[in-house]
């Protein structure tokens, strides 16, 4: 099968050799989980867009810098794409900035969070059904790195998981679109020099320092694989 990577950001200059654009991080983890696969990136922040949405089987969009509200016209352009590919009916999974985007597109509302910026490991707890359906643990431990939120659910979208951090932090519109507000790409090490370098600048001292926090007491890894996994099985529509 053939996945389009809409990538709508870049790693930080000082990681990126190290660790990978989004893009890269979004394939090194569904590779594994998926056979016969293959991937194209188009850069739609640059305006590189596919012709239509039956270009690729699936669709990833990635985490941006940039808030699913601006009024850019890559933002236009990708929220008309996100409609035709849900009217297309083919899968289609957001990350961050494509979970707040996507909820943007289809009648929901995003806007900077009252709670603040949500950095470093946070645990969401999966709401009915999902947790046995989608095969993760019934709490998720992710990395998280956000100040956006979506706080206006559309009516099509079904909560799949929550924290008092974020409500909304996992949703699902029917069997077609999976969003997640949390970074299951990213590595522990990349999150914590992703807080540490934008510490005091794009983040309060404060709040970075709670993230850091808890990556520096973290003696596992995050439930990323297991998130993987469940991604991978829906993008390919396996049972």
């Amino acid at each position: 099968m053939k996945i389009g990577i809409l990538a709508t950001g870049i790693t930080p200059d000082e990681l990126l050799d190290d660790f990978g654009s989004y893009a890269d991080m979004l394939r090194e983890l569904l590779l594994p989980e998926i056979a016969d696969v293959s991937f194209e990136t188009y850069d739609v922040r640059d305006g590189v867009f596919p012709v239509a949405a039956s270009d690729c089987d699936a669709w990833l969009i990635t985490g941006s810098k940039s808030s699913a509200y601006e009024d850019l016209p890559w933002i236009h352009r990708l929220k008309a794409l996100i409609r035709q590919i849900w009217e297309s009916q083919r899968p289609m999974v957001g990350i961050c900035f494509g979970h707040q985007i996507v909820a943007e597109a289809l009648g929901g509302r995003v806007e900077q969070s009252a709670n603040g910026w949500g950095v470093g490991l946070h645990r969401y707890q999966m709401v009915g059904p999902w947790q046995q359906s989608a095969g993760v643990p019934a709490a998720l431990t992710l990395n998280a790195f956000h100040r956006d939120q979506v706080v206006v659910k559309p009516e099509a979208a079904e909560v799949v998981a929550s924290s008092e951090f974020c409500p909304y932090a996992v949703l699902a519109y029917g069997d077609r679109i999976l969003t997640i507000q949390a970074h299951p790409e990213f590595s522990l090490a990349y999150e914590y020099l992703l807080i540490a370098l934008r510490k005091g600048q794009a983040i309060p001292d404060e709040d970075a320092e709670q993230g850091l926090a808890t990556l520096r007491q973290a003696r596992d890894s995050t439930d990323s694989a297991a998130v993987a996994a469940w991604l991978a099985r829906f993008l390919t529509r396996s049972p």
